[in-house]
């Protein structure tokens, strides 16, 4: 039996579990990791189709806005005003104790050169982080974690949440698809029987593979006693995920005894979970009837994201927590003729943690300067956001990982 379709096999009997292609490549060594490195855990949260970013962070003192989007145009009124020329969807409220707090940094205008408007092509560009015209087969953060490793202590390199997708953790990284954690793993056992080791030994091997990441699974569990969550979450499959996502922080931090003269105490157990949660909010592909479709989905994104806030601040990771939004493209700036939006190029995107550095970077939009399909130009390359998380916030070698230098932003708290 070919690799390849051994696991198309185990995809399609178990929704739970997907296996990466080159494991025991990434097999983690111990003490690899830099001083803080992937104790700073990163999330990254995919606005799936593309959202519109004219609407998220509106230019409301361009009289251009108004002008391209005559029937979708955010009202001034309504906007939540961040500066002088600068608002927010009324949707994103929840976020401004965040913003005020200056925990919250909006990156505009990002997106790469000669961007590709096909949400196939242009989510690849950004999983692989390569260029417009460079086809590469691991994820970005699949070619981190094979550079300097995750420690062998961690369950895994990863965990993808709300989705079958590997994404920026595809061939290679040790990772777990959770998408009904409560069953994995019940549903995602294979039998091993003992000749299979004879008769296929590749076979052995994906199985053995297997087994490592249902231990792994079984280890990111909420142990039976362990303290509940006090955060309330939102209700929804993105409620649920970031609920998901928690549990998984939670499980890195289960207490071990430890004995401190005659009295055994309780000391957090760092380092047993993961580098990197990847969520997914979809349905960000608005073509047509934009403003009810986008608020609803803004609305769930800052529930979301002010519940995971709240937890990581409970379990004491919001000082060591790195959010971060990202989408495949943007949306052209002149509205369509059915309320919504097409595919277009740049988009800003959010970046929230107790050591953020809050603020607006990057290029705003300036709307009388549209490129001749009527798209804004790209101000930030989107790889300047993975050089800030591979160099500033994991001490990584960015240049390597990204296959040349990218500047990274000044998004950090020392």
């Amino acid at each position: 039996m070919k690799r390849r379709s051994f696991l198309s096999m185990s995809a399609a009997a178990s929704a739970t579990l997907w296996l990466p292609r080159a494991f025991g490549a990434q097999m983690a060594a111990p003490g690899a990791s830099p001083a803080r490195g992937y104790d700073n855990l990163l999330i990254l949260v995919e606005l799936k189709g593309g959202n519109d970013g004219l609407n998220t962070v509106i230019p409301f003192a361009d009289p251009a806005y108004y002008q391209l989007r005559k029937n979708i145009g955010i009202k001034r009124e309504q906007a939540i005003q961040l500066d002088e020329r600068t608002a927010l969807h009324p949707s994103l409220q929840l976020l401004m104790p965040l913003w005020r707090g200056q925990q919250l940094a909006i990156v505009q205008g990002v997106s790469y050169a000669q961007p590709n408007l096909s949400h196939f092509r242009s989510i690849e560009i950004w999983d692989t982080a390569s260029r417009s015209d460079q086809y590469l087969r691991e994820g970005w953060l699949t070619r981190a974690f094979a550079q300097t490793p995750v420690p062998a202590g961690f369950a895994a390199d990863g965990v993808v949440i709300g989705s079958a997708e590997m994404g920026p953790l595809a061939n290679g990284a040790r990772a777990i698809a959770l998408v009904n954690p409560a069953q994995f793993v019940k549903a995602s056992r294979l039998a091993k029987p003992v000749s299979v080791r004879e008769r296929n030994p590749e076979l052995a091997h994906i199985l053995d593979v297997e087994n490592d990441i249902v231990k792994a699974a079984d280890r990111l569990r909420p142990a039976q006693g362990q303290a509940q969550l006090k955060t309330v979450f939102p209700g929804g499959a993105f409620g649920s995920s970031i609920k998901t996502a928690m549990q998984v922080v939670a499980a890195g931090e289960a207490p071990k005894k430890v004995s401190s003269g005659n009295a055994p105490q309780e000391q957090p157990k760092r380092g047993q979970g993961v580098a990197v949660i990847r969520l997914t909010l979809n349905g960000f592909d608005t073509h047509q009837n934009q403003p009810g479709q986008q608020a609803a989905l803004l609305k769930q994104l800052a529930e979301g994201l002010m519940s995971m806030k709240s937890a990581l601040v409970e379990l004491g990771r919001w000082d060591d927590t790195l959010v971060m939004t990202y989408a495949e493209f943007g949306r052209r700036p002149r509205e369509n003729q059915s309320n919504g939006t097409d595919h277009g190029t740049v988009a800003p995107h959010f970046v929230m943690g107790g050591r953020v550095r809050g603020g607006l970077y990057g290029v705003p939009p300036v709307l009388a300067r549209l490129d001749g399909n009527g798209n804004l130009p790209v101000g930030v390359d989107f790889r300047q956001l993975y050089a800030t998380v591979l160099g500033p916030w994991w001490g990584l070698d960015a240049s390597t990982i990204l296959q040349q230098r990218f500047e990274p932003l000044p998004l950090l708290r020392v």
